[in-house]
Formats: structure tokens, C-alpha cells, sequence
């Protein structure tokens, strides 16, 4: 299963690679401490394919959120550790992992960074045409931010 969901995830990120348009970038603000680089980005039909680097630093996190399209990505550096909106561990990602997040406000999460590296991810979104990179979201009672 992992390996045909980085294979699936490789021909989108070349899809997207090829598929270079504008390179403006939509401001979404970032959670704490976090930053991104647009690498590529294209518009096909109705739909934003928007590849971009993600850096975590250590300790920090990216905040409550969601987005309105799937999202697939690729843990370069570093360990993320991702938590849905029970307050539960859904996954723990080294580096090499693959990372899928479904779309749509009922998928509420945080990406954080628990180690002493940075985190890097190469993510690409799926998104409707226009839409931001993430939706905030509050805090759904976890002790965690």
C-alpha cells in the first residue's frame, strides 16, 4: 500500500512539476514558527494543483486547520506527528513517509513537530480554483496547540 501511494504521489508531484503556471503565491497565514516555499503551481480546469516546501521547527506546530482539497506530501526531513480533532495521534511520520489528509471541515488536524530537527515537507494541494492553501480552525479541547 505505501509504496503505490508514493508511487501515486511521485506522478503528481512530476503532473504538477510539468504543469508550471503562475508563480504567485495565495497568503494563508502560517501556524507558529512555520514557514513555506512555492515550488510550482498550475490551474487545470477548476482546480489549483500547488506544490510548495513546508518547514516545521522544532517545538512548533502548524496549528488547527483543514483544507478544502486533498492534500498529499512527502516527510524530506524530520519527524511529523499528526493529530486529528479527538485529540488522537493519527500518525507519525519519518522521514521518506508518505502523508495523505482528506479534504473538507469534518478533517480538522495539527502537523507537529515533537523532535529537535526541523520538519520538512514537500506537499502537494489539490484545491478548488482559488481556494486558500488551509482553513483555521479553532482548538477542539485539546491540551495541546
Amino acid at each position: 500500500m505505501r509504496t503505490s501511494l508514493r508511487t501515486a504521489l511521485t506522478g503528481a508531484l512530476v503532473a504538477a512539476t510539468v504543469f508550471v503556471g503562475t508563480t504567485s503565491a495565495q497568503a494563508t497565514p502560517p501556524g507558529p514558527g512555520v514557514s513555506a516555499r512555492l515550488i510550482a503551481r498550475s490551474t487545470v480546469g477548476d482546480t489549483d494543483y500547488v506544490l510548495r516546501e513546508i518547514t516545521i521547527p522544532a517545538g512548533q506546530a502548524t496549528g488547527w486547520h483543514y483544507h478544502d482539497g486533498p492534500l498529499y506530501g512527502v516527510v524530506k526531513q524530520g519527524t511529523l506527528s499528526h493529530f486529528d480533532s479527538a485529540c488522537a495521534s493519527d500518525g507519525v511520520y519519518p522521514r521518506g513517509s508518505a502523508i495523505q489528509e482528506p479534504a473538507g471541515p469534518k478533517n480538522v488536524h495539527i502537523g507537529r513537530n515533537l523532535g529537535d530537527t526541523p520538519v520538512v515537507l514537500e506537499v502537494l494541494y489539490v484545491l478548488p480554483h482559488g481556494a486558500p492553501f488551509s482553513e483555521d480552525a479553532p482548538n477542539p479541547g485539546c491540551p495541546f496547540q
